[in-house]
């Protein structure tokens, strides 16, 4: 059909942007990688759907990348060096053991590099924030909606 017998209200409707996070944006050098990585297919993404005449696609694209590009311009890199080596920080992969016996390993890292079946956590879950600051042989409580666990920790360290 040509595009003259469409009718305006047929064009896709403006997207709303993506929200950014108020906290500031720490990251982890693997982190503003994969940031950038992101950035990259999202490009690449947008010009095909551009090239197939994808409207809502390239819509959608579009305000992806906008968003991608606002957290790299936010981005703190977080160098582990410069972390207390005796307490959990940001970086931190952490070896707990909860009140059941069970040993679970966390690393803290930035909000949009978390993924929990991989074992890492954001510095703002509330995981995190039970543990930021402890040292090894210290019990942190973690509230969570399923009920409060104790968490013992039992190491920490800082990957390069």
């Amino acid at each position: 059909m040509s595009r003259a017998f469409t009718r305006e209200s047929d064009a896709p409707a403006a997207l709303p942007e993506r929200a950014l996070s108020a906290y500031p944006n720490y990251v982890t050098a693997c982190g503003l990688a994969q940031l950038r990585a992101r950035v990259e297919t999202t490009r690449m993404e947008l010009h095909a759907a551009q090239a197939r005449i994808d409207v809502a696609a390239a819509m959608t694209l579009a305000r992806d990348l906008r968003w991608l590009d606002a957290r790299i311009a936010a981005a703190i890199v977080v160098n582990p060096a410069t972390q207390p080596p005796a307490r959990v920080a940001f970086g931190a992969e952490v070896t707990v053991e909860d009140d059941c016996g069970a040993a679970q390993r966390w690393r803290i890292v930035g909000e949009d590099e978390a993924d929990a079946s991989s074992g890492k956590v954001s510095w703002v879950s509330p995981l995190a924030r039970a543990l930021l600051d402890a040292q090894v042989g210290d019990v942190v409580v973690w509230r969570r909606p399923a009920g409060t666990r104790m968490l013992s920790v039992t190491y920490i360290a800082y990957p390069r």
